[in-house]
């Protein structure tokens, strides 16, 4: 992750059929995966070629997620989570779920763009 503000950061495929997306991607693009267990079940890691490039949420995971499709979620990158949050509420967007940490990824808030649009700010940890 680049870390650079405004630039995409990262994807998240979030489907309630995990192994069949794995096969599909692995199938497709030639992706292999890691599975990094978390305190709400397993987390993909997609990789091709080394470093993961995204990752893939059994979205069994995640709470109020019935009606809503499988679907790419996307992270921008910020520099000021705070500033960026403030900067939405200003601009007509809504603050979805405040900000989190992530250990060794960095902060995350989702947020809505002004015309209803999901996706999430990353303030990537600082790394030297």
């Amino acid at each position: 992750m680049s870390g650079k503000h405004g630039t995409f950061q990262w994807m998240e495929l979030m489907t309630r059929d995990v192994e069949s997306a794995k096969k599909y991607y692995s199938d497709v693009f030639g992706w292999t995966y890691d599975t990094m267990p978390t305190p709400d079940g397993n987390y993909i890691l997609a990789k091709l070629d080394g470093p993961p490039i995204a990752g893939i949420m059994d979205m069994a995971m995640m709470e109020n997620s019935e009606g809503i499709p499988a679907h790419w979620f996307t992270y921008i990158g910020v520099n000021d989570i705070d500033k960026a949050l403030e900067q939405t509420r200003e601009s007509g967007g809504k603050i979805k779920k405040e900000v989190f940490y992530v250990p060794d990824v960095g902060k995350i808030a989702i947020v809505a763009d002004s015309t209803g649009a999901h996706f999430g700010f990353m303030q990537p940890v600082a790394t030297s």
